[in-house]
């Protein structure tokens, strides 16, 4: 069993596929405690399912693009045996992690998003960076930038590890701590090779609704 926190049909707000109609599984739980975090209700709140009610739910909405998020859904072990069967199902499928636990066992069919944390969220010391040998070509990585302390560190992390040669490197603002144009002049300012995002969802819905 695993506990969900809700099933919900959307739009892809962030990544490359931003846009995308997209069925989200937020499993409960999470590791860690940013000071930016928008989805404290997933931290315990939530109902215990099987993987087969999990598949059904899903396969309610007609739509092959899935995202299994959190929380932190590699909390549950048993998420590794839901993305593999959401894959065996014939979706295609991301992962939300926030790069604290290892990605060791996720299956490689599944799209990894892994969001580095930042300074300003106080977690970057539970940065497990043994996951970006494990990455491949798809998968991509997140900064959440709140400030230019956060920005500078990025940067460093980038060059370190060679990221944008690899890999799709996003970087978005911490909602309503900075100012969109603000980061997207740094970035060209410093001509970073880095996809800047919006959280789409929180543009179209009010920033606090849930379930989009």
């Amino acid at each position: 069993m695993i506990k969900i926190n809700e099933i919900f049909f959307s739009v892809q707000g962030e990544s490359s596929k931003m846009g995308l109609p997209c069925v989200f599984v937020r499993l409960t739980y999470c590791n860690l405690r940013c000071t930016y975090c928008d989805t404290e209700y997933a931290f315990y709140d939530g109902k215990d399912m099987s993987i087969e009610e999990i598949i059904a739910e899903v396969s309610k909405y007609k739509c092959r693009l899935v995202e299994v998020t959190g929380g932190e859904p590699l909390v549950q072990k048993e998420s590794l045996e839901l993305m593999k069967q959401l894959c065996d199902a014939g979706f295609e499928v991301m992962l939300e992690t926030g790069g604290s636990l290892p990605i060791t066992n996720v299956d490689d069919r599944v799209q990894i998003i892994l969001d580095l944390k930042c300074p300003s969220s106080n977690m970057a010391k539970k940065n497990l960076y043994e996951n970006l040998n494990l990455l491949k070509p798809i998968d991509e990585i997140k900064f959440v930038i709140g400030t230019r302390e956060d920005y500078e560190w990025s940067i460093a992390i980038i060059e370190k590890y060679k990221l944008t040669e690899k890999h799709e490197v996003l970087f978005s603002v911490v909602f309503s701590n900075l100012e969109p144009l603000t980061l997207v002049n740094w970035i060209l300012e410093d001509k970073l090779n880095v996809r800047f995002q919006l959280q789409m969802h929180k543009f179209i819905w009010e920033p606090e609704t849930k379930g989009v």
